[in-house]
């Protein structure tokens, strides 16, 4: 099969989701092209069946702000024509989806008539797709996808509740590839953040308001009082200066480091003792996921999909968001005790299992089979 792959080239959730899923396909066999404004993050090797088309936009003195979809939808159409594409797989709905379904008009002109799928996966449905601005153009793309996925079920009843959808959403969740994100023996490592044994938190997000960054130190502080730790804050972001600033000001900051975006999260997983996730929404909670494949046990909000991953009592524990009294008490309980901690990291480990890349990867192989069937149908029909 010959996919296109468009997605934000970042270092959040849905590019990271759509690389590793189009490298996975790439490794079974599958043709896999990426289509968008810069190399994604993570597609940072040489495979034979992987591509990477970039899409250029033109600066002309006439636009205040480049036509960026316009310039994608017209790629779409140059690289599914040349490459004879099967099938389109766009990730977050803005503008990728609006930008698919026009690529597919202009294709039919051409006697080409290619199917696209959409995923959804937080931000572009939860909070953005919700802007006036866009919510016309977000129900309409939705509508007219051939396919449709959410990566949980609370987003999937947020989409039917807050959006006028006549199509069918198919839930396939969030995955882990655990040639990636295992235990990796890194004791010097751990020993050169906590000399003295002290248990290590850590973070990771991209910093934004959602991701309530400040009730992590705050929760931090909580716990560094009953039980010497340190925390390691991964990422970067709008809230980073105003969360250092907190460090510094509730007397906490060297015990506290933040590292900036990280290529290699696994390996800091990997000395870490609990992670911390107090956000106000996650759609998934795909860094919690990352973190239980190292067996990191997490301590998160009850917002969204986490309760999809985290169960409670088991492999972490759950909050209502802005409880950091609560959060804090309940990682003191894990944390406090050497057997209490060992049992929830292998709990945090056969959880994520769950989410075996192995597992997820068919189910997207058999929806792309279904949507190009359907697609077939309707044309011959």
């Amino acid at each position: 099969m010959k996919i296109g792959i468009v997605c934000y080239p970042t270092f959040g959730g849905s590019g990271v989701v759509a690389t590793e899923l189009g490298k996975a396909l790439a490794d079974e066999g599958h043709q896999v092209h990426f289509i968008t404004y810069s190399q994604p993050a993570r597609l940072d090797f040489f495979s034979a069946n992987l591509f990477y088309h970039e899409v250029s936009v033109r600066d002309y003195p006439l636009f205040d702000y480049a036509p960026y979809e316009s310039a994608l939808a017209s790629k779409l159409v140059d690289v599914v024509r040349f490459e004879q594409l099967d099938i389109l797989h766009v990730h977050y709905a803005i503008p990728h989806a609006s930008a698919a379904f026009m690529a597919k008009q202009i294709l039919e002109t051409y006697g080409i008539n290619i199917p696209f799928v959409t995923t959804l996966h937080g931000t572009d449905i939860t909070l953005v797709g919700k802007d006036p601005t866009y919510k016309p153009v977000v129900t309409f793309s939705i509508n007219k996808s051939d396919g449709v996925t959410t990566v949980s079920q609370s987003l999937k009843d947020d989409t039917e509740k807050h959006f006028d959808i006549k199509t069918e959403i198919k839930v396939i969740p969030n995955f882990i590839d655990f040639t990636r994100f295992s235990l990796k023996p890194k004791d010097h490592f751990k020993k050169a953040i906590a000399p003295n044994n002290e248990r290590i938190l850590i973070h990771t997000s991209n910093f934004r308001k959602v991701k309530n960054t400040a009730d992590v130190i705050r929760t931090f502080e909580k716990i560094q009082a009953v039980i010497p730790s340190k925390l390691l804050m991964v990422g970067d972001g709008p809230e980073r200066a105003a969360d250092e600033q907190l460090c510094r000001s509730l007397g906490i900051g060297d015990h506290v480091r933040f590292l900036g975006k990280q290529d290699a999260i696994e390996e800091i997983l990997s000395v870490s003792d609990l992670f911390l996730m107090p956000s106000e929404s996650e759609s998934f909670g795909l860094a919690a996921l990352e973190a239980m494949a190292c067996k990191v046990p997490a301590i998160t909000s009850n917002a969204g999909g986490l309760p999809e991953l985290n169960i409670n009592g088991f492999c972490g524990y759950m909050s209502n968001v802005g409880d950091v009294d609560d959060m804090a008490a309940k990682a003191i309980s894990i944390l406090s005790d050497d057997a209490v901690l060992k049992q929830f990291k292998e709990n945090a480990l056969i959880r994520a299992k769950d989410f075996d890349l192995k597992k997820i990867l068919p189910q997207y192989v058999d929806y792309y089979n279904k949507v190009i069937q359907e697609q077939l149908k309707l044309h011959d029909a």
